[in-house]
């Protein structure tokens, strides 16, 4: 390895020498993909991800087809690797299907909660005054309303389709985000590069785009890794009360309390979704931990 001197005669590496001249996020990119627990979340999720996607396609039975086959039990035989519900629909398919449902509706929710939470957030920090102090007060109100009322009160109004669960939980996951992101615009809203653009004649709403925005997509990027195992789990207590999708869809939420009520005689059927979300919500954690990581100061 070729070596270099430093300014107080020491050698080091020219890779260490020249690692003042990479981005942050060349050097957080790096640090990233050397922690070794997080690339491989990023595989395993990727395989989830690809099976959410396409495996309800892709497999021999489809999960709404009702068949004679009712309650079997996990069989090699015409591809029934997880037997077959009280319908006879098979559970493979039900499976592939909660995996997709789940991860929609925490995906969807996660980026409704990103769009207003960043937004609510930027504009509060930013104006200050009068304007902050409204805004967030308005926050602390809907932070003390009970989340399961909210959204059986909406459920209630509405009525119960998926598009309205993906709104109840987006609707109320932005409430910390717009926290997170009001803190870090109070930071960087004070220093030298803000007050140029403003010396400058820059709008408003253009420093917010051009300058608050790209300073707080660290803390916002690790945070969004955190909400979606959260919105997840929302849904799935949900589905555990009956609030969750209607049939034929269903979700692992869904296919969790279905399998609870009969564990005792067959519990495959609660090992198999409980078994897909524990490791869905494990990668996107250690995908979060990754981030925070390699997005930290502190670590160059």
């Amino acid at each position: 390895m070729v070596d270099t001197l430093d300014m107080t005669g020491r050698k080091e590496p020219v890779e260490q020498a020249l690692a003042g001249g990479r981005s942050l996020w060349d050097d957080a990119r790096r640090r990233l993909f050397n922690n070794k627990a997080a690339v491989f979340s990023m595989w395993v999720l990727g395989i989830l991800i690809f099976l959410a996607v396409f495996g309800p396609m892709l497999w021999v039975h489809d999960y709404s087809k009702i068949s004679a086959d009712t309650e079997l039990a996990p069989t090699m035989q015409d591809w029934h690797w997880l037997g077959t519900d009280e319908q006879g629909r098979d559970l493979v398919a039900r499976n592939l299907l909660g995996l997709r449902i789940s991860m929609a509706v925490g995906l969807v929710a996660t980026i409704v909660s990103l769009i207003i939470g960043v937004t609510w957030g930027a504009i509060a920090g930013y104006v200050g005054g009068r304007v902050d102090n409204l805004m967030m007060r308005f926050v602390d109100v809907l932070y003390a309303m009970p989340f399961i009322f909210f959204v059986i009160l909406l459920l209630t109004v509405f009525g119960r389709n998926i598009i309205l669960i993906f709104a109840a939980i987006g609707a109320v996951e932005w409430l910390t985000m717009s926290r997170i992101v009001r803190g870090q615009t109070l930071a960087i809203k004070g220093k030298e590069f803000i007050e140029a653009a403003r010396a400058a004649g820059v709008p408003g709403s253009a420093i917010i785009r051009r300058h608050i925005l790209p300073n707080v997509v660290g803390p916002v990027a690790v945070y969004v890794t955190l909400t979606i195992p959260v919105v997840i789990m929302a849904e799935s207590f949900l589905s555990f009360l009956g609030l969750g999708v209607n049939e034929p869809l269903t979700s692992l939420g869904v296919l969790i309390s279905n399998g609870a009520k009969e564990m005792q005689d067959k519990p495959w059927l609660l090992m198999a979704p409980a078994v897909l979300m524990a490791v869905t919500l494990l990668c996107l954690n250690f995908i979060g931990d990754g981030l925070r990581d390699a997005l930290d100061p502190k670590e160059r």
